[in-house]
């Protein structure tokens, strides 16, 4: 797959990138060759390998959920920027 000189404008659009003009060919190449690797996995025989989500099949490690002690709310809050009636004061979102 050819990767277009509009096809990393609109990439570096959607990633809010601002691109200088020397830089859009070579990353049109290194996106092409990206995408050329990952083509051809599709060359591989799949049939009869099952799905997994890892490598290797290693058990996860667990630890008991016993309870611990946590911090004090003044604890908690001695290096916050801002407090307001023992609770963490942030910026409004909207």
């Amino acid at each position: 797959m050819e990767v277009t000189r509009e096809d990393v404008l609109r990439c570096a659009q959607l990633t809010h990138l601002s691109l200088e003009e020397a830089e859009i060919a070579p990353l049109a190449q290194a996106m092409t060759q990206i995408l050329s690797r990952a083509q051809s996995l599709d060359q591989l025989d799949l049939e009869g390998v099952e799905p997994c989500t890892h490598g290797l099949d290693l058990p996860l490690p667990r630890r008991p959920d016993e309870p611990r002690p946590g911090l004090t709310q003044a604890q908690a809050l001695a290096n916050a920027p801002k407090t307001d009636q023992g609770y963490f004061l942030v910026p409004k979102v909207m």
